[in-house]
């Protein structure tokens, strides 16, 4: 029995699904935060995933240089096998830990790579793998000339936050200047790490997106499958839902996330690749260097029966995952999220009745009365979910769609 230590996490459903794969691998971890806080006050309905930690721990995360000093006397006490994190915050530092401790997972630079934009942009561009053309700039002038240069619309990001946050498509020059003040006025992420102020401005891809799932051994990058996605909330990126396995002729998308994953360096890695299936062909959007959030890894698990989480957590202890699918007798799985139409206090979700009677949902959830929603700008937007398979074939998206479609959100406020 192996021994993890869990730096930080996300506290979406990767909260209860790396707890749940690293006990069901035959392992066991000790969980580390700077903020225990930020984990009871996200506390789900079902038992809490730290309880199934051996030890939770306290220590300043965001301070890398005192963490390796930290963890490196705690090891002496503990004896860690693997150092993991579902959390793209604390993936560098996770890295970084177990390089420091000699214990297996893959390459801290390539893991900054992957988790920076920019760095990821520039990487790429000089590996030739394909990818919109792009422009990088550290204020607001060098950002406007470079706009210029490209050409509008384009796609404006910050090259260090997660779930959409601050993505956004601009067709012209005040739009931009909206986007970057944005930006400015957000200098620390989430977990109060301070921000990099370079932005990057790329080119409008038009076209689908999927996300190609692997598992890289030893060098070898393994195709687990590739999951369509769908897109809401224009001129916002915010995904709506997801179905395993792509229901479209995704071309070389898989060839593309394999020399991405190749060309950034991972090795002993899960990624979840986001392409773009453009008529010129598919193209690059970002690499991410763990296993995929939104409960795309249990559609992946529900069809093939691969536990991504489960894998990701045998890489990080020096095991080999098997990434071979079996017969699942289920054909395809699809989650569709709840949006919200607008901000408010929410007093009701109606409809949820239908979806407790439905054979065909397997998982469902929504936010309880109180719930203070936010502008459907971010993946953070989040109403509810739910998930749905199909044993016959690929009419999971649609079936969950048409559940999330007869969903209803009540506000407490009235608008005048």
């Amino acid at each position: 029995m192996a021994h993890l230590l869990m730096i930080e996490s996300w506290v979406g459903a990767m909260s209860s699904l790396l707890p749940r794969a690293i006990n069901e691998s035959g392992h066991r971890f000790t969980f580390m935060t700077r903020d225990l806080h930020h984990y009871l006050r996200s506390a789900p309905a079902h038992p809490h995933p730290l309880l199934a930690a051996d030890n939770v721990l306290t220590a300043d995360t965001n301070d890398v240089p005192a963490l390796l000093e930290h963890v490196e006397r705690l090891h002496a006490v503990l004896r860690f096998d693997g150092v993991i994190s579902s959390c793209d915050y604390y993936l560098p530092a996770t890295a970084r830990v177990a390089a420091h401790l000699g214990l297996p997972g893959p390459d801290p630079d390539a893991v900054e790579r992957a988790c920076r934009k920019d760095l990821t942009r520039t990487t790429l561009s000089a590996a030739g793998v394909p990818g919109p053309r792009f422009a990088l700039a550290e204020d607001w002038p060098a950002l406007a000339k470079a706009a210029a240069g490209l050409g509008y619309p384009l796609v404006v990001k910050p090259v260090d936050l997660c779930a959409g946050m601050y993505v956004r498509k601009v067709t012209g020059e005040s739009e931009l200047r909206e986007a970057f003040a944005a930006m400015e006025a957000f200098p620390v992420n989430a977990r109060s790490q301070p921000r990099v102020r370079t932005v990057l401005v790329e080119e409008l891809l038009v076209g689908p997106e999927v996300s190609v799932e692997t598992i890289t051994v030893d060098g070898t990058t393994h195709v687990v499958g590739v999951t369509d996605k769908s897109v809401a909330g224009d001129p916002w990126f915010v995904e709506s839902g997801h179905m395993f396995p792509a229901d479209l002729p995704t071309g070389d998308a898989e060839a593309v996330a394999v020399a991405a994953v190749e060309a950034l360096g991972l090795d002993r890695c899960v990624a979840h690749t986001e392409v773009k299936l453009t008529p010129d062909g598919p193209k690059l959007v970002e690499v991410n260097p763990r296993p995929a959030g939104n409960q795309i890894t249990e559609l992946v698990r529900r069809v093939t029966g691969v536990d991504l989480p489960a894998a990701y957590a045998q890489l990080a202890v020096g095991e080999r995952p098997d990434p071979r699918p079996a017969d699942t007798g289920v054909r395809s799985a699809a989650i569709s999220f709840l949006l919200p139409p607008r901000s408010g206090l929410v007093s009701a979700v109606r409809g949820t009745e239908v979806l407790g009677a439905a054979p065909e949902v397997v998982d469902w959830t929504v936010k309880q009365p109180g719930h203070r929603a936010g502008d459907p700008t971010s993946n953070n937007s989040y109403l509810g979910h739910v998930v749905v398979t199909d044993s016959a074939g690929l009419g999971a998206r649609a079936r969950a769609e048409q559940l999330v479609g007869g969903l209803s959100v009540d506000y407490a406020e009235v608008l005048a």
